[in-house]
């Protein structure tokens, strides 16, 4: 399924996930991207015979102590191929935005821990992801900005012409990246975190082999592992990539040209900040969808008000229900070639003759080689089989000791920011604090102009769940047109949803479309991650005037029924 998803795309929860609030805090919030969506729901089924042998979480005093009453001298193994001394309490394998926050926390906690990594710091998110997309975003805003004459107009601004220059916005996004992946890098140093350089792969239990192709390798043991690996663009059969003509969003990244007509495989995260990107630099964008609908990950709602805004008004037509089944490069003066074949029939529709093609059909896990088959875990499409407290789970339906895994390998919620919390959650474990992440609480967002943001459930899910449970849900708006700071900025295009019980007034999703939306998002994904009502939270200060206060009225707006349970809390006067 050519839908797109990236490190910031995040499709729709599947139906078996919604149907307890235990499945509700270890689901991933959407994951159609690929086909995948079938994956949380063999993994509800799988959770179901996985035999579980009782881990009453430990400090890591009590963990060291343990193993070194039963370890010999000299450390050699007890009979089961897992040493009995280690090298380090925590090894890491990749170092990627999740690995990087999971080793921060573990040196907090007092872990010696080390990474491995194979490639560069900072994994897809710095190095062709989430970090220079945003700097080509930062470009577009401005240019998107300073080339409407009448937002101009209507500030009483003069502009004259505005350019670019191609090479120094690439230079802009090749800077921004060095930068960050510098800062990574120099953090995990100053505190004591060992970089060790190389691939790494499992060659049993608690042990983990490391090196460069042509140098001899490394065997190291840690008392825990985090597989970290993250994941790769996702090239569906059928599609040649040359890298210069045929492009996945890690050659788009580098803004080696400005194709005059790009065709986009995929209407996800990827895909529309592309289209932003390239419509704002001068391009003419056609979308490629295989389902019936554009940004079919989204909120219907505000998928609707976003392609009025976003696909509609600029240099974008788009073909939905058919997959590009075959992509021929430009070469000998030919233009790309796409041949459309219909989603349904499969028979042939159209063909395409463009400048350049961006393949935003998502992302696949990067897990070969990592030398699972020698602790007896089969991936699932690539995936790493995980219970909702990462622990990883082998071919028999059994836990592995010890062995965790997070982020895009997992499958669980291909997103940055929850990979590193996926992390953090493991190293809690591991110093005995059971933790489990709330996956409906993590925010997802879409840089366009304006952006996207959400989290939680879609409406149609809200409504599939509450159909199920037995309860009514509620629907709360409120517009950017009556937001004093966004008017100011001429900026009032824009819409932000609540989606709650009116009878206790629990927060089933929110959604913003909107100037900043990726900021404002947070107020509401802090407040389902803390079990925060409506009823409670409306009583909230914002400050006067900011854009925050399209939520303060968001809130406000709900009705919530007059005999909802509050906690009980005494004021206190300041």
């Amino acid at each position: 399924m050519q839908t797109s998803f990236s490190p910031l795309s995040t499709p729709h929860l599947p139906r078996s996930i919604l149907r307890s609030n235990s499945n509700l805090r270890s689901c991933a919030i959407r994951k159609e991207a690929l086909g995948f969506h079938w994956l949380a729901e063999l993994r509800n089924r799988e959770s179901r015979r996985i035999r579980i042998v009782s881990r009453k979480p430990r400090t890591r005093n009590q963990a060291v102590i343990s193993a070194s009453a039963s370890a010999s001298a000299s450390g050699v193994d007890n009979g089961s191929g897992a040493p009995t001394s280690f090298d380090y309490d925590l090894v890491i394998i990749g170092a990627g935005v999740g690995g990087h926050g999971a080793a921060l926390h573990a040196v907090e906690n007092g872990l010696k821990t080390a990474i491995v990594e194979g490639d560069v710091m900072g994994g897809t998110c710095v190095n062709r992801g989430c970090v220079p997309s945003k700097a080509l975003l930062a470009v577009s805003g401005r240019m998107r900005e300073l080339r409407d004459e009448h937002h101009m107009k209507a500030l009483g601004l003069q502009v004259a012409a505005a350019g670019y220059d191609r090479q120094a916005v690439a230079d802009h996004a090749n800077n921004l990246a060095s930068k960050i992946r510098g800062n990574l890098t120099n953090s995990l140093k100053a505190l004591g975190v060992d970089i060790l350089t190389g691939f790494g792969t499992i060659v049993g239990p608690q042990k983990v082999k490391y090196g460069k192709v042509g140098f001899s390798d490394n065997v190291i043991t840690a008392k825990d592992i985090i597989i970290a690996t993250g994941s790769v663009p996702f090239v569906p059969k059928g599609i040649e990539v040359d890298g210069k003509t045929v492009i996945t969003s890690d050659h788009a990244l580098k803004l080696e040209f400005v194709p005059d007509w790009i065709a986009i495989v995929g209407s996800g995260y990827i895909g529309l900040e592309f289209s932003d990107v390239y419509t704002a630099l001068g391009s003419e964008v056609t979308f490629i969808e295989a389902l019936d609908q554009l940004m079919p990950g989204f909120d219907p709602e505000i998928g609707k008000l976003a392609q009025r805004v976003l696909i509609n008004p600029r240099k974008i037509d788009f073909h939905t229900g058919v997959f590009a089944t075959k992509i021929t490069p430009a070469k000998d003066g030919k233009p790309v070639i796409i041949e459309l074949t219909d989603a349904k029939t499969k028979e042939p529709k159209d063909t395409l003759e463009v400048d350049a093609a961006l393949i935003a059909t998502g992302r696949a896990p990067f897990t070969k080689g990592l030398g699972l088959e020698n602790i007896n875990v089969e991936t699932q499409r690539g995936f790493v089989p995980v219970d909702e407290r990462m622990r990883v789970i082998d071919a028999d339906g059994n836990l592995v000791p010890h062995l965790y895994c997070i982020g895009d390998a997992n499958g669980k919620l291909m997103l940055a920011h929850a990979a590193s919390a996926q992390g953090i959650s493991v190293v809690e474990q591991l110093t005995g604090k059971d933790h489990v992440l709330n996956h409906l609480s993590i925010p997802a967002a879409c840089f366009t102009h304006p952006e996207i943001s959400m989290v939680g459930l879609t409406e149609p899910q809200a409504k599939e769940k509450a159909k199920r449970e037995g309860f009514e849900i509620s629907i709360a708006k409120t517009s950017f047109k009556a937001n004093t700071k966004a008017l100011a900025e001429n900026e009032g295009e824009g819409l932000a949803k609540l989606i709650y019980r009116p009878d206790n007034g629990e927060i089933l999703g929110v959604h913003i479309f909107g100037m900043h939306a990726a900021d404002l998002i947070h107020e509401a994904s802090n407040a389902i991650a803390l079990g925060t009502r409506v009823q409670d939270i409306k009583f909230a200060v914002h400050a006067h005037p900011t854009l925050s206060e399209v939520l303060d009225e968001l809130y406000k707006s709900a009705k919530v029924n007059s005999n909802a349970s509050r906690p009980d809390s005494k004021p206190v006067a300041v």
